[in-house]
């Protein structure tokens, strides 16, 4: 059991997925520090009920929870903007392109392994599985 779950770890894309989720959420927490800290402020400057506050505006006079914040609506949609553009033209249009240069042959697809190698695999398996029974 060990031993499936080490291979499913050890697997290139599995392995590949891990860092990028690990780039992609550094990339996003700078991408979000540079508009909180540079268009956020932009945004509230444009102003509002409360120009402590940015841009937006209190339903109701006075009470602090009412306070619809506008300027970090339009902030988090940039950002998502950003990360956006950023995954389709560094991943999803590069990975298009090889898929398209694939299907017209002018690039090879991944090997195939061979008749010889799989059934060298399915004898080591075979013979794993009968020292450990």
């Amino acid at each position: 059991m060990l031993k499936g779950f080490k291979d499913f770890l050890m697997r290139g894309n599995v392995v590949e997925l891990a860092v990028a989720v690990v780039i992609g959420t550094a990339f996003t927490a700078i991408v979000t520090a540079v508009t909180k800290s540079l268009i956020l402020p932009l945004v509230n400057s444009i102003g509002g009920s409360d120009p402590a506050k940015g841009l937006g505006f209190h339903i109701i006079s006075g009470k602090e929870a009412t306070f619809i914040d506008l300027g970090s609506v339009i902030n988090a949609a940039i950002n998502f903007v950003i990360v956006a553009a950023v995954v389709y033209f560094l991943l999803v249009l590069p990975m298009q392109k090889i898929q398209e240069r694939r299907k017209r042959g002018q690039e090879a697809g991944p090997a195939e392994p061979t008749d010889v190698e799989l059934l060298t695999e399915i004898r080591d398996l075979l013979r794993n599985q009968n020292k450990t029974s």
